[in-house]
């Protein structure tokens, strides 16, 4: 039985029942400035991270080579070039890192140009990041034009998660936000010398732009996403096919699917990709040293068993599936208090998980980067109704911290 408190007779404790009672009422009136002052810093200390304390990751190695392998025709001259470049750009014990594995993979790849040369085409498909790192070398040293780039892909991402949120009224939640981006490893993205995040600020900025009835931006930014990380077209597939199913009108998502369909096949050809099997092979079967003409036959067992592996590691190692039920139960808990989603975002945060599922049923890898893309915007597309349903219980105080002209 729930009882009310007796009120403090020590003036220390209605001293601090005052502090607090101030406190919540003060946050509460300006919960919106302060949501958006606590995540713009919550960027900024990501993008100081990613510029001074970068990840060596071994990936750099072949994306600084697709970058310059139009002045490096010679496989031992690339092979040389994206070693030297981050041995100058890393430590010694990063570079030691990533050279030297007693004997293994690292090691083989340090040592032999030849089978180096011949995992570039499951690199060089990443068309956009590689062209962009091409052009940001010519007037910076490679390895900190990867970490430019890293800081400005952070940069972008806050803004635009800012601007959604100043949209949908909802400011006060960004500390929340900032909370779902650390369980979804956005640090560790960040750091990391990739073209995810990047393909992630795009693909969130093309998400707001169909939101917001924004056609031309929405085509432009999902192609751009697309070409930074070409297997975002299971998710805009999927898209799609759930769009021309609840006749919702909304050409530019189409028009940015179409472009990628067509651009899929056609950078796929040029960059010589290995292949959706034989790549699965490398990633999540056994790495193979030299990819020229490496075609292992098909076979499902060894599918299920890497599918099977890979969710055992997703589960244990990984919190994309955890991010991603977190959002579903919010998802379905707001619903059930009444507070739905209209029919427009309803078919994106149904795009958005149905493209998890399948991006992971198409090529089974645990690591959360993949996935990252997907994670955050059903949190963002839920924020309205969570407002709505916050404002209804206080109705009060939410009119203190709401912005006008949030909602145009």
């Amino acid at each position: 039985m729930l009882t009310k408190s007796p009120v403090p007779n020590n003036p220390l404790d209605r001293l601090t029942e005052a502090g607090l009672a101030w406190g919540e009422g003060t946050y509460a009136r300006f919960a919106a400035p302060i949501g958006a002052v606590a995540f713009s810093l919550y960027i900024l200390l990501t993008a100081m991270m990613a510029w001074i304390m970068p990840d060596a990751n071994w990936d750099m190695l072949p994306y600084l080579a697709i970058a310059e392998e139009g002045n490096y025709p010679d496989p031992q001259a690339l092979h040389d070039y994206a070693y030297s470049t981050v041995k100058a750009g890393v430590s010694a014990a990063d570079y030691k890192m990533l050279i030297d594995d007693g004997g293994g993979y690292r090691s083989h790849m340090a040592e032999n140009a030849a089978d180096f040369h011949s995992l570039l085409g499951m690199y060089r498909i990443k068309f956009l990041y590689a062209e962009i790192l091409s052009t940001m070398s010519s007037v910076m040293s490679p390895v900190e034009a990867m970490r430019a780039l890293q800081v400005f892909s952070v940069l972008l991402f806050g803004t635009i998660v800012l601007l959604w949120l100043r949209a949908e009224g909802a400011l006060a939640l960004a500390p929340v936000v900032g909370a779902v981006l650390i369980m979804a490893e956005f640090g560790d993205a960040a750091r990391a010398a990739t073209p995810d995040l990047l393909c992630s600020a795009l693909f969130l900025g093309g998400l707001l732009a169909y939101v917001r009835g924004r056609e031309a931006a929405t085509a432009i930014l999902l192609f751009l996403a697309f070409m930074a990380r070409p297997d975002n077209i299971v998710f805009l597939a999927i898209f799609a096919v759930l769009l021309i199913a609840f006749r919702q009108r909304a050409w530019g998502a189409l028009a940015g699917f179409a472009a990628s369909f067509v651009a899929y096949f056609a950078i796929s050809h040029w960059a010589h990709h290995p292949g959706w099997w034989p790549h699965l092979w490398f990633s999540s079967i056994e790495q193979h040293y030299n990819m020229d003409g490496f075609e292992p036959p098909f076979s499902l067992a060894a599918y299920f068993r890497a599918f099977a592996v890979s969710l055992l590691r997703a589960v244990d190692m990984n919190s994309w599936v955890g991010v991603s039920v977190l959002a579903l139960a919010g998802w379905y808990g707001l619903g059930r208090a009444g507070f739905r989603l209209d029919r427009r975002a309803g078919i994106l945060l149904a795009a958005l998980v149905l493209g998890v599922l399948a991006k992971f049923a198409v090529f089974p890898i645990h690591d959360t980067r993949i996935y990252f893309p997907n994670l955050l915007p059903p949190y963002l597309l839920l924020a309205g109704p969570l407002m709505a349903l916050w404002a209804s219980a206080n109705p009060r105080r939410a009119a203190l911290h709401a912005i006008p002209g949030d909602n145009p």
